[in-house]
């Protein structure tokens, strides 16, 4: 699976410590969402988030790495825009501001994970992979 990381698990090192197996595919932006800073980085609407993308099978160690069951972090997919022979969506985290004291709202009501489904169905968010040659 191909997943958008920003923050720590940029870092060879610390997917290392989460992953056995894992390769950076390359640089990434996500646009439509921007990171901001609390306890650990996190993202909110709008702007755009640079990284890298990352391939591994090993989703479960991820998630729980960022809590995804305890409600850190949500994991939601979103469409890819990269070559042909590449997936076609990727995987983000989002951790929940509240819980991060990050400065960041996210907006509706309900649970922390319905309002970012609802952000990312509504807005256009994306990663996008940096071409080879632009790097």
């Amino acid at each position: 699976m191909d997943v958008f990381v920003y923050g720590t698990l940029t870092e060879p090192d610390a997917v290392a410590d989460v992953a056995d197996s894992f390769v950076f595919v390359g640089p990434a932006t996500l646009t439509g969402l921007r990171l901001v800073e609390g306890r650990y980085p996190t993202l909110a609407p709008g702007g755009e988030t640079a990284g890298r993308l990352l391939r591994t099978e090993e989703i479960g160690a991820l998630d729980a790495y960022e809590d995804v069951d305890g409600g850190l972090y949500v994991r939601e997919t979103v469409p890819l825009d990269a070559p042909a022979d590449y997936p076609e969506t990727a995987a983000v985290y989002v951790g929940d501001p509240g819980r991060l004291d990050a400065d960041a709202t996210w907006p509706g009501d309900g649970p922390f994970a319905d309002r970012v489904r609802a952000v990312l169905g509504e807005r256009e968010v994306r990663v996008r992979l940096t071409p080879r040659d632009r790097v």
